[in-house]
């Protein structure tokens, strides 16, 4: 996770902590692509917290890390789970300018439940971002879920749908876990067989790789996804 530990944003279902946060270290992106040179890494996954105060939302920073990396650990392929950018095509162009081999974005829960769960985000701005890097680019997309918050089974579907729409090619859903006692409760506990049938489910609805387990969060096997 890159640009600090202090998010802009507060969603409920998440327990990073929100506030101000410090100015960007601008040898970042080189100490990420030292340690995973370092480490060998075969697949590395950078995620970041929101930098709603930041003119570019970390755009910049975020591409130099992936060209860090790609400068000093060729060999590694790159995921990037990005924020929304609030939709900034010139800062998302950033991004697949710097062409990681993944560009995910995640809609966490179901269009109905968007504002309850995530506060701030938009589930048409994240399509939006996930559509437009579809659209104009050939880096694979890749979006996740969590279920047990209170969907159901046609929103789910529906959730599905849309993010085919959006050519949207890798999907992860996993359960949802309250991570402290001021994040929103656990609604549901889903049974690990219908987390089988949605996995099914997407794939019949044609994303090239669906991961769909208790367990499945954003990075789970998530070499497998390039």
């Amino acid at each position: 996770m890159i640009l600090g530990d202090i998010c802009t944003r507060s969603c409920r279902f998440c327990n990073v902590t929100t506030g101000k946060p410090h100015a960007p270290d601008p040898g970042e992106p080189g100490k990420v692509a030292h340690t995973v040179a370092q480490m060998g890494v075969k697949h590395c996954v950078i995620t970041s917290v929101d930098r709603d105060d930041l003119e570019d939302g970390g755009a910049g920073h975020w591409a130099e890390t992936i060209l860090q990396i790609k400068k000093r650990a060729p060999q590694t392929t790159i995921e990037a789970l990005i924020p929304d950018f609030k939709g900034r095509e010139s800062d998302i162009d950033k991004i697949i300018n710097a062409a990681p081999e993944v560009i995910s974005h995640n809609l966490e829960t179901v269009r109905e439940l968007t504002v309850p769960v995530r506060v701030y985000a938009s589930y048409e701005r994240s399509l939006n971002v996930l559509k437009y890097i579809a659209d104009n680019s050939s880096i694979r997309t890749k979006s996740g879920i969590m279920l047990g918050l209170g969907e159901t089974g046609e929103e789910i579907l529906a959730a599905m749908d849309d993010l085919r729409a959006v050519n949207c090619q890798v999907i992860t859903i996993g359960q949802y876990l309250q991570p402290s006692k001021d994040s929103l409760p656990v609604q549901e506990y889903i049974h690990p067989d219908v987390f089988a049938r949605y996995g099914k489910i997407a794939l019949e609805k044609g994303f090239v790789h669906a991961e769909s387990a208790p367990l499945v969060r954003s990075s789970y096997q998530a070499e497998k996804h390039v």
